[in-house]
């Protein structure tokens, strides 16, 4: 039995680790939330169009974002082996994939803004979602070529660099939303469209960042200085795509659950789909510090695979899971205690024209937010899970618990409480929690059983 500090003791280096991904995680999430405020004082209807544009958005870089990180847990391993031409090696095929794989992704998004009017959602959400999407789409390509240079450096133990890449582009993303969405100066008033060009430029400078960053300085120098791409190695990209395929179903997955109750909500109508995008947009919040210790299970499991020290490697892991239950179970007191008050933050009371579409908004939120506080456990267990499951490159079977707690479990309750019972955006999200619930529990269960066999078999041949 281990006692409790041999976990406790690890906090201090896992939240070193952690932090600086939160930030820039958090910073995102941030500038989301910068826009649903600005967006909302223009009414409910722009609110669920920047809801639904960002559904298609986001199920596309649920592809890049869950590709690319294959790219960390193969560094971390290059680094706790000490192979800087493997890991030189691991970087140049990564980034050509991921950059191959942002134009794709931004093709695949515009060719489907047709789609928007065949989904039976509200008429004057997807004419405002229309030109949103167009130009969120275009700046999948910056975003996902930014992630390979981001699990990169992560891959390296190095979690800051993205995070002053993504403060930078906050900046930016602010002051561009405020201009553009009201109009300032010599700036027109967009409205919606504006706070998806306000994204595309700051996407834009976050890869210019970054390329900058990894290129100067001198702990990247062995990795990124006198490259000479020759031929190029089709067993290492296989592996890379052997990878970051099933990450990116795993993350698809979960994409399309969540997506789905922005759809979902939009059958039920207008005020719905505002009230479910406000409990989404407050839990991203939240979620951002699972998915950071997610990062650093993923570095450092995969540093201990490397090593081949087993068992620290499942005594590191669990440091981290017992650290994201601490902090989700404050997310969910915080939830349960402020659930009335959080959606007012969105919605502007004083036209009285609006009251009463306000008023049901912040009514149905509240109640989706108790449940989110619930759910914070669970969603912030089974993503850093998940990262530690990446960090031993265990992915094809976690992609199919995700595609059966998701797809096979959580989906049909939603779509059967949120459609066919009177709970509505409430029966939705009861199905979030029960696929989340689901998908904690079976990644957990199969970390344990892995990491139990690789002692046993490590123990076997020593």
């Amino acid at each position: 039995m281990i006692a409790l500090s041999q976990y406790t003791q690890e906090f201090r280096y896992n939240l070193r680790l952690a932090y600086p991904v939160i930030v820039g995680l958090l910073g995102h999430t941030f500038v989301q939330l910068v826009d649903n405020i600005m967006v909302g004082q223009l009414g409910t209807a722009e609110l669920a169009a920047v809801s639904l544009g960002n559904s298609f958005f986001f199920v596309a870089m649920s592809l890049g974002i869950g590709f690319s990180t294959a790219i960390t847990p193969l560094m971390a391993e290059t680094d706790g082996a000490k192979n800087i031409s493997e890991g030189r090696n691991v970087f140049t095929h990564g980034l050509i994939l991921c950059t191959v794989l942002g134009v794709f992704l931004s093709v695949a998004v515009l060719l489907s803004k047709p789609l928007l009017f065949q989904m039976g959602q509200p008429e004057e959400v997807v004419e405002l979602a229309y030109p949103y999407l167009q130009w969120v789409a275009l700046s999948l390509i910056p975003l996902v070529a930014f992630q390979g240079f981001k699990q990169f450096s992560e891959g390296l133990s190095y979690t800051r660099p993205a995070m002053y890449a993504t403060l930078l582009a906050n900046g930016i993303n602010v002051l561009l939303n405020y201009v553009l969405i009201f109009g300032f100066w010599i700036f027109p008033k967009m409205g919606v469209e504006g706070a998806a060009i306000g994204s595309l430029v700051a996407r834009c400078s976050m890869l210019l960042f970054m390329a900058i960053y990894v290129r100067l300085r001198k702990e990247f120098a062995q990795y990124s200085q006198k490259l000479i791409f020759k031929k190029p190695i089709l067993s290492l990209f296989k592996k890379i795509i052997r990878l970051g395929f099933p990450s990116a179903l795993q993350m698809f997955f979960e994409v399309i659950f969540f997506t789905s109750a922005i759809w979902l909500s939009g059958f039920l109508g207008k005020n719905p789909q505002a009230a479910n995008q406000i409990a989404l947009n407050l839990s991203s919040m939240t979620f951002m510090f699972a998915l950071g210790l997610g990062v650093t299970a993923m570095i450092r499991v995969g540093n201990q695979k490397g090593r081949r020290d087993f068992i620290n490697l499942r005594r590191i892991a669990h440091s981290i899971f017992l650290l994201i239950f601490i902090f989700d179970v404050g997310f969910c007191l915080f939830f349960l205690m402020a659930n009335n008050l959080l959606p007012w933050i969105y919605l502007d009371q004083s036209n009285p024209l609006q009251l009463t579409d306000v008023l049901e908004v912040v009514e149905m939120a509240s109640t989706l937010l108790i449940i989110s506080g619930f759910f914070q456990i669970f969603d912030g267990l089974q993503a850093v899970v998940l990262g530690a499951l990446r960090g031993i490159q265990d992915v094809n079977l976690p992609a199919w618990i995700t595609f059966f707690s998701y797809g096979l479990f959580g989906f049909p309750i939603s779509y059967y409480l949120g459609i066919h019972t009177s709970l509505g955006a409430t029966g939705i999200w009861i199905g979030l929690l029960s696929g989340l619930f689901s998908s904690a529990l079976l990644l957990f269960l199969r970390f344990h059983h892995l990491t139990k066999k690789m002692i046993i078999q490590d123990y076997g041949t020593s």
